[in-house]
C-alpha cells in the first residue's frame, strides 16, 4: 500500500477517528519530456532574470505578488506562515447535507480516508451512519497549510474525501449570456426528449476510456517497433443549423434505436471526483 499523503483524525461531535488520507485517483496518461530536437538530449529549463537577463539561483528567489502592472510586494517566509493555519490533523465535519443540494462544480480531488490502527470500529460506525442517512458530511482539512473544504462520503466499504473549492471560486453564472427555452418548439423537445429517453442507461464508469491516451500509447509502441500507428479516424459531428434541427434529431432517433449495444463509445475524461450522491458508483 502507498505511504499515507496525510495523518490524522476525523473529529465528529466528541469522537476522534484515527485515519489515514490516501490518493483516490490516479493520471494514467504518458508523461513526457523536453528533448533538443537535433541530439534527443533532455533539456533543463532556467529561471531567468527579466531585466538581467541572467540564470537565477534558488536561494536568490523570493515570492511576489502583483498588485499593479509590473508592481510587486515581497512576501518572506515569515508572512506564509502568520497567514498559515493551524495545522490541527482533523477532518472536522462541520455539517451534513443532502447530496442533491451540491452543485458538481464544487468537487475537486477525492482521496480514500482509511482508518488507523485502533480507530477501525469508530470508522465503520461513522460510515455506516453516513450511509444510512445517506448524507455528505461537509467538513474542514488543512493540508499544506491552506484549508480546503471537503466532502466526506461513502463508497461501498470506504469513506471517502473529496476536495471542495469555495464559493468565491466559482465563476458566477450571469457573467455569461444563455439562451431562454422561448424559441424551442414542442415538437422539437418532444423528439429530444425521446433521444435522451433512449440513450438512458445505467451508469457504468468501464464503458468509457480515455481514447486519446489509447492513441498515443498505440503511437508510441508502433514508434518503438519502427512501424505506424493506424488510428481508427475520428469523425466531427457537423453543427445543427435552426433550418436541419427536425431532421438532425430524426436522423439521431434512427442511430440510437439499436439500443445500448449500437451506441458509440465515447471517452470523456472526468475530474477526480468520488460518489457525489448522484454519482455514487464513480470512485476511480
Amino acid at each position: 500500500m502507498a505511504r499515507a499523503l496525510w495523518k490524522g483524525s476525523i473529529a465528529f461531535g466528541l469522537v476522534n477517528i484515527p485515519v489515514e488520507l490516501h490518493t483516490a485517483v490516479r493520471d494514467s496518461r504518458p508523461r513526457f519530456r523536453m528533448l533538443h530536437a537535433d541530439d534527443k538530449s533532455p533539456v533543463r529549463f532556467e529561471r531567468v532574470c527579466q531585466r538581467e537577463g541572467k540564470p537565477v539561483a534558488w536561494e536568490e528567489l523570493v515570492k511576489g505578488y502583483e498588485y499593479e502592472k509590473g508592481r510587486f510586494i515581497v512576501l518572506t517566509k515569515e508572512d506564509f506562515k502568520t497567514a498559515a493555519l493551524e495545522k490541527t490533523r482533523t477532518v472536522d465535519i462541520r455539517s451534513f447535507v443532502k447530496p442533491a443540494d451540491i452543485d458538481d462544480r464544487f468537487f475537486e480531488s477525492a482521496y480514500y480516508l482509511l482508518p488507523a490502527k485502533g480507530g477501525e470500529r469508530a470508522y465503520a460506525l461513522l460510515r455506516e451512519a453516513i450511509r444510512e442517512t445517506g448524507l455528505v458530511g461537509i467538513s474542514t482539512i488543512v493540508l499544506r497549510d491552506a484549508q480546503h473544504l471537503a466532502a466526506l462520503e461513502v463508497v461501498g466499504d470506504a469513506m471517502v474525501l473529496t476536495l471542495m473549492r469555495y464559493a468565491e471560486e466559482l465563476v458566477d453564472i450571469r457573467e455569461y449570456h444563455f439562451p431562454t427555452a422561448k424559441d424551442v418548439r414542442k415538437p422539437e423537445l418532444q423528439m429530444a426528449r425521446t433521444l435522451v429517453e433512449n440513450l438512458a442507461d445505467k451508469w457504468d464508469p468501464s464503458q468509457f476510456t480515455d481514447e486519446y491516451r489509447e492513441n498515443l500509447m498505440k503511437i508510441i509502441k508502433a514508434k518503438l517497433k519502427g512501424k505506424e500507428a493506424h488510428l481508427v479516424e475520428h469523425v466531427e459531428p457537423q453543427n445543427a443549423e435552426v433550418v436541419d434541427l427536425m431532421e438532425r434529431l430524426r436522423q439521431s432517433l434512427a442511430g440510437a434505436a439499436g439500443g445500448t449495444g449500437s451506441r458509440k463509445k465515447t471517452a470523456r475524461p472526468r475530474k477526480a471526483a468520488a460518489a457525489r450522491g448522484r454519482r455514487r458508483a464513480h470512485a476511480a
